[in-house]
């Protein structure tokens, strides 16, 4: 059970806590009747729980999807204080995480919702908060406390390694019956053409971003609305083209190095970055923060550009059919995408770097790419587009390998019991220094909540 409620509370960490009276009203009376807004449950070092964490929290998880049946009270508050304890211990040890770090993430989770809504209007309504700013705050808080938690996690196990014994050790515990089931696997290889725009396209879109330029900076005119007309950032659009950043926020880096580059009013020369064309202009600079407003074009791609790289895969595939190439050979050759063509086109899994993929865990998109594949087919040319907003790319794709499920075996799967026996000895040592630190630190769990079957000993004898 503490795995299924570590897996589920995994949700919170993209977490707005139940503020909006929307998401209060999704959730039966029974729940929100038991809302105690000034009762304490716990006390962990320096950071109160309330009973009214507890069922935001619980509100939150149901609001989101997750399943809340098997989740107890006891439970959650028992989370609620491992997190607090991690973050107590966290700023004690000096593992702390600055404003502009946590700011750099509010500020990425305020864009991701405003591109899934439409507005931070609509954030607004939803969450029924007042302002950007009250909102901002709120968030702020909530990451603060989860950044810290994550960071003293990470310094506990940063260092913990197995050595292959103590893999052999971990595997042979088993027996034959009882060892991991490893899920069907596929090895995936690629080749990509990226269709480019010519030079009119990249031109007639510099222009432009020039003219909005000129007319704002000698006429007047409002970047703000100009923003709102001709940006082809979906995420900022209804903003103007707002964002607040610092070096920490995730962009790419030839947009903050021009957005770092520009004193408070100036407005940049277009520059380019994967996604096409900018122009930035600086509103605010407030220390390491700084407020901006920017305009993004994309030079249109031809459909001539577009039949090109369809059929230049179309002369591919059939090299490769006719034996004039292997598919490794031709992904060198040909290929378009420089982090897999050096490695005759194969994907890597992000999760562990591994050329396998595990059939339940594959990203929706990529595999409905290739469910319909024989093993060694070539597909016809497939178009994606690039979720970010950029240029789509198109591409040829071939199952190189396919493992069916299995009991798993010490010499095909050693990487993964090796992840399995590191798990296991990270677990020992967190319980370890959980046990510790419960010992050391000032705890108190109130009355109403003593009787529960805590994983950790939270109430001391």
């Amino acid at each position: 059970m503490a795995n299924k409620i570590s897996t589920v509370l995994v949700l919170l960490s993209f977490s707005v806590l139940g503020f909006g009276q929307e998401v209060a009203e999704a959730v039966d009376s029974t729940i929100t009747k038991r809302i105690k807004v000034d009762g304490i449950a716990a006390v962990v070092g320096d950071y109160v729980i309330l009973d009214s964490d507890i069922e935001k929290t619980l509100i939150d998880l149901k609001n989101q999807g997750a399943s809340t049946q098997d989740i107890s009270h006891c439970q959650l508050l028992g989370k609620l204080m491992e997190d607090r304890l991690y973050a107590h211990q966290a700023v004690q040890d000096s593992l702390l995480v600055s404003d502009e770090q946590v700011n750099a993430q509010s500020d990425a989770q305020i864009q991701q919702l405003i591109s899934q809504v439409g507005s931070m209007e609509k954030v607004l309504k939803f969450y029924n908060k007042p302002d950007r700013e009250s909102f901002r705050k709120e968030l702020f808080e909530i990451n603060k406390l989860r950044m810290l938690s994550e960071r003293m996690q990470s310094n506990i196990v940063e260092d913990i390694e197995v050595t292959p014994e103590e893999v052999r050790q971990f595997f042979n515990k088993f027996d034959e019956e009882e060892l991991p089931m490893i899920g069907a696997e596929l090895e995936i290889s690629q080749i990509v053409k990226q269709p480019k725009p010519s030079q009119e396209a990249k031109d007639k879109v510099i222009n432009r971003l020039n003219e909005i330029r000129q007319d704002v900076l000698e006429n007047g005119s409002s970047f703000k609305v100009k923003a709102i007309l001709y940006t082809k950032d979906e995420a900022s659009r209804s903003n103007g083209g707002f964002y607040s950043m610092t070096r920490e926020t995730p962009f790419v880096k030839e947009f903050k190095d021009m957005a770092f580059s520009l004193q408070e009013g100036e407005i940049s020369e277009p520059f380019e970055t994967t996604f096409g064309y900018h122009i930035i202009m600086v509103e605010k600079i407030r220390g390491q923060e700084v407020d901006l407003r920017h305009i993004l074009l994309q030079p249109e791609i031809s459909e001539k550009e577009i039949d090109k790289a369809v059929k230049e895969l179309d002369s591919i595939r059939q090299y490769i059919l006719d034996g004039k190439f292997t598919f490794a050979d031709a992904a060198l050759a040909f290929s378009d995408e420089k982090e897999t063509k050096f490695d005759g086109g194969v994907l890597r899994n992000p999760i562990d770097f591994s050329a396998k993929f595990e059939l339940t865990k594959m990203d929706p998109s990529l595999y409905n790419q290739i469910r319909n594949l024989k093993d060694n087919e070539i597909s016809k040319p497939l178009k994606e587009d690039d979720p970010r907003g950029g240029a789509p790319k198109f591409k040829i794709m071939k199952i190189s390998n396919r493992y069916d499920e299995h009991r798993a075996d010490f010499a095909k799967d050693y990487l993964k019991i090796q992840e399995l026996a590191l798990r296991e000895k990270q677990y020992r040592s967190i319980k370890e220094w959980m046990d510790e630190k419960i010992e050391d630190n000032y705890i108190h769990v109130d009355a109403d909540n003593r009787d529960c079957d805590f994983a950790n000993n939270w109430v001391k004898q």
